[in-house]
């Protein structure tokens, strides 16, 4: 399984207006694209950062995807207000653990992490199957757990799902000493750590732990 990221600075008044146009307009029109197994978008309302996957059934299919995908990226683009551009990735599918699917108004952590070292990518999979998941699935208000990987950089990134801002926010201790534990394992940078809305989620990938 792929995912293409796009990140994307927009104005927090324009947040509706970008999410109304990827519900109603944009995910419909990707979705009927082959191989395509679903998008989400998770926002900062208060800086108006906005991040949309899309999901693939392979790498095949998210390549031949990308000049159909381009002119709706455009329009979110507009629709969100950005006048900074966007920031596109390609990610490989490494992990997902799912609990159950995420409710209104759940919210999510990211953790972004560079080592420089290809050999880190496979013990960052390693690690979050066996050291990560079995710690976080615990938490109260877990929804679910994906790491997504690119092994030509030698990035990763977490995103750790929760039923609400109050669960999520609970979490932020225990995950704190979770992520440096593994990080000073792995001899990896955090580059930074995102806690954001989980506004429209309509990803079918499946359990890959």
């Amino acid at each position: 399984m792929y995912i293409r990221s796009t990140e994307i600075q927009g104005e927090p008044a324009s947040i509706d207006a970008g999410l109304s146009l990827v519900r109603d307009e944009i995910f419909p029109a990707v979705s009927a694209m082959d191989g395509c197994v679903g998008m989400s978008m998770l926002v900062d309302r208060q800086s108006g950062r906005c991040i949309t996957t899309t999901a693939w059934s392979s790498e095949d299919a998210m390549q031949a995807s990308a000049p159909s995908v381009r002119p709706l990226r455009d329009r979110a683009e507009r629709a969100l207000g950005s006048t900074s551009g966007r920031y596109v990735h390609e990610w490989e599918v490494a992990v997902v653990h799912r609990d159950h699917a995420t409710p209104d108004g759940a919210c999510a952590r990211l953790t972004w992490l560079s080592g420089g070292d290809l050999h880190m990518v496979d013990n960052a999979i390693d690690m979050y199957r066996m050291v990560v998941v079995p710690q976080i699935q615990d938490l109260s208000g877990f929804c679910s757990a994906s790491l997504m990987i690119d092994r030509e950089t030698g990035r990763v990134v977490s995103t750790a799902a929760f039923d609400s801002r109050e669960a999520l926010e609970a979490s932020r201790e225990t995950s704190a000493g979770i992520r440096e534990r593994v990080v000073a394992e792995l001899g990896a940078v955090v580059d930074s750590v995102e806690e954001m809305e989980i506004a429209f989620a309509h990803l079918h990938v499946p359990e890959m732990a």
